[in-house]
């Protein structure tokens, strides 16, 4: 994957995303993740009452969604229509989560943005991430966010590396990819859209658009 592949616009569609100002503000998408807290702030301030509740301070849920007593949430958060937030699931704040999204049994999301109809339904932990249109993640499939020599986080272009000054970064998910059950998605990864990941890999670097991921080093693209 080239750097010019890794552009917002070449990852979402952005009309699937209550986020849509935020990004269209920005050229790569890691580069929203130190901004998502304040513009769910701003965001959330400014949403309508006869449509979203606001049951603490810094929490808005719209009226449709569906959240387990059980759930654990901090804000900041905005949960979008019809979402529906499972048993044990642990929302951490600085979080967006789109319409129709699935947030499922113990999984963990911190300063995250989900777009509509993305699911993490099965034991996910989702950090410092956006995850496209339709994007799903399978049982226990997870971002790592967090290099383990604590080094600042660099993606991995075909033609050259870009510096992100981030310490904390997980995963950028293109729409409609499928990450398989107990996949880890290394720092810095950015997948392509319409892209399949295999069940238990462990995803360095970049995966281009409209491939199939079976083990590092065999990539083949979809006919």
């Amino acid at each position: 994957m080239k750097k010019n592949e890794m552009r917002i616009a070449e990852l979402y569609n952005l009309d699937h995303t209550i986020a849509k100002d935020l990004m269209e503000e920005y050229e790569y998408p890691w580069e929203v993740l130190p901004h998502i807290g304040d513009f769910v702030r701003k965001l959330g301030a400014s949403l309508p009452k006869s449509e979203y509740d606001n049951p603490m301070e810094g929490i808005w849920i719209h009226k449709t969604a569906r959240v387990a007593p059980t759930a654990g949430i901090i804000g900041p958060v905005i949960i979008g229509p019809a979402a529906e937030i499972r048993h044990c699931a642990y929302i951490r704040g600085k979080v967006i989560i789109g319409a129709n999204a699935v947030v499922g049994n113990s999984t963990e999301l911190k300063n995250v943005i989900l777009f509509d109809n993305v699911q993490v339904p099965h034991y996910n932990y989702v950090g410092d991430s956006v995850l496209g249109y339709k994007a799903h993640m399978g049982a226990g499939s997870i971002t790592s966010n967090v290099k383990s020599d604590k080094q600042l986080v660099k993606v991995h272009g075909e033609d050259g590396d870009i510096e992100t000054g981030m310490k904390k970064f997980g995963a950028m998910i293109g729409d409609e990819v499928e990450v398989g059950c107990g996949s880890v998605l290394n720092p810095g990864t950015v997948i392509g859209k319409n892209t399949n990941i295999y069940p238990l890999s462990s995803v360095r670097k970049c995966v281009n658009a409209h491939s199939i991921y079976k083990n590092q080093g065999e990539i083949a693209q979809k006919r």
